[in-house]
This record gives structure tokens, C-alpha cells and sequence, in this order.
């Protein structure tokens, strides 16, 4: 039996975090300029998501990192709004379910953190994704929020948080 858990990120995952990330955007042609492929942030994700309000999480299968998911504070946005950021999944983690219990998990800690609010940005052509977003309650926006630099990401999507969630 195949044995999944979601935890927080440990320093010692930075460098695998990192690559799955980018594995999966290279996979789906996202460029690499303007997106979550050039963030500063990406080659130090544990040391980032350890500030307030923040929590990254990783999948693990087997004991091997297959995908994750954050939430911070909206870069320039309003205090009350996080970002859902850096929800990637390895080819093998997809269709499992886990995007929903990441999701889950995820929306669960932004309640806790006191948003009221989860904001995302995605591509166009991440279909199955905005599937999982829209099934967890996010709707499209037309203009993005905040200043995220990822001006290569055209599709803005939003939640109101349930604080009863946590």
C-alpha cells in the first residue's frame, strides 16, 4: 500500500521542492520569465514559508516529495487577502485526489492565519487546475491583485474564506 502524508516543508526539501516546480512548468511550456519559475524564492522555499502568516506543505509518496502548495500574505495587496502560490504536482501525483486535500489543507491554514480571502494567478491552459480551484469555491477576477511579478500568469481567481474552516 502506497503511503501518502502532506507535512510543512523541512529545510532539507529545498532543493527537491525547487525541482519539482520546475519540472512541472518546464513540462507545461510556462515561461520562465514573468512566473514562478524565476522567483527568488524558489531555491529557498523552506526559509520563505517560515515568516508569519506563511505555511508551504509537500506531498510525499513513498517518501519521495510529488507536489505541494503554499500560502503567504498577498505581495502589496490588502492585509486580508494570502495567495495560494507554488501548487504544482508531478505527473504521478495527479488524479489522486491529493490536489483537493492540498487544497484543503491549504484554505484550512489561511483561515487559521485570519484571512479572509485567497487569491491565485495560473495560465490559461492550466485546465485542470482551474477545475480544482473552481471546485474549491474560487472565481475569476479581471484584473490581478497585489504585485505578485508574475505578469506571464493572465488568469486571477478568488475565494472567500469560511473562517468556521479551521
Amino acid at each position: 500500500m502506497d503511503s501518502v502524508i502532506i507535512r510543512p516543508i523541512a529545510l532539507a526539501d529545498n532543493k527537491t521542492v525547487a525541482k519539482v516546480i520546475r519540472d512541472v512548468l518546464i513540462e507545461h511550456n510556462v515561461p520562465k520569465v514573468g512566473t514562478a519559475y524565476a522567483d527568488v524564492s524558489l531555491d529557498s522555499m523552506f526559509e520563505t514559508y517560515t515568516q508569519n502568516n506563511s505555511v508551504y506543505l509537500v506531498i510525499e509518496k513513498n517518501g519521495k516529495i510529488i507536489g505541494g502548495a503554499g500560502i503567504a500574505p498577498l505581495e502589496n495587496g490588502p492585509a486580508d487577502v494570502c495567495e495560494l502560490q507554488k501548487m504544482y504536482f508531478l505527473a504521478e501525483a495527479r488524479g489522486l485526489g491529493l490536489g483537493s486535500l492540498m487544497m484543503k489543507k491549504c484554505l484550512e491554514s489561511a483561515s487559521g492565519f485570519g484571512f479572509k480571502k485567497c487569491y491565485l494567478e495560473t495560465m490559461p491552459y492550466m485546465e485542470d487546475a482551474q477545475k480544482l480551484y473552481k471546485k474549491s469555491g474560487f472565481v475569476y477576477l479581471d484584473a490581478p491583485m497585489g504585485n505578485t511579478g508574475h505578469n506571464s500568469c493572465p488568469v486571477w481567481m478568488i475565494k472567500e474564506l469560511n473562517t468556521n474552516e479551521h
